[in-house]
């Protein structure tokens, strides 16, 4: 069911997988993709690079998820005072020993309890859609997002 079969395909299947690579790595445009394989001297169309992305991208992001390795056992807590719109926000996220970030909460107020439930969830790649910390959400926002933002106290 979920087998990838390039076969009928103009293109070879490693040109195919470098483009929806580029195109879920880095979010760009479909017409991006094709700025930059015409580059390297691959004439495709962005029309095409879309329907690669809708036909292969949910299989090989899932093939890419299964293949991760598993968090360690071992984390911690990083607290980071952010101000978004001028509104101060805390956000907490639950590091492994390697620093890979685990889940990051955001909450209006600061409640260290509610952030230590946090804690070790099932890291499958399944998240927290309905919280029980009371004004606070799970929300899975990259940490180089925040990372420009952050105020240390």
């Amino acid at each position: 069911m979920d087998k990838l079969s390039y076969h009928r395909h103009r293109y070879p299947s490693i040109v195919i997988q470098q483009a929806i690579w580029l195109y879920f790595r880095f979010a760009l445009s479909y017409r991006d993709v094709e700025d930059m394989l015409a580059e390297r001297g691959i004439d495709v169309s962005y029309e095409t690079v879309r329907r690669w992305a809708s036909k292969f991208g949910a299989i090989i992001a899932r093939k890419l998820r299964r293949g991760r390795s598993r968090p360690d056992v071992r984390w911690h807590l990083d607290e980071v005072f952010v101000s978004i719109n001028g509104r101060q926000l805390y956000v907490w996220r639950a590091v492994d020993s390697e620093g890979e970030v685990l889940d990051i909460l955001v909450q209006p107020r600061r409640d260290r309890k509610a952030a230590v439930n946090l804690g070790p969830l099932d890291y499958s790649g399944a998240r927290r859609l309905n919280s029980k910390l009371d004004g606070a959400c799970t929300i899975p926002v990259p940490a180089c997002i925040l990372e420009p933002v952050m105020q240390p106290r």
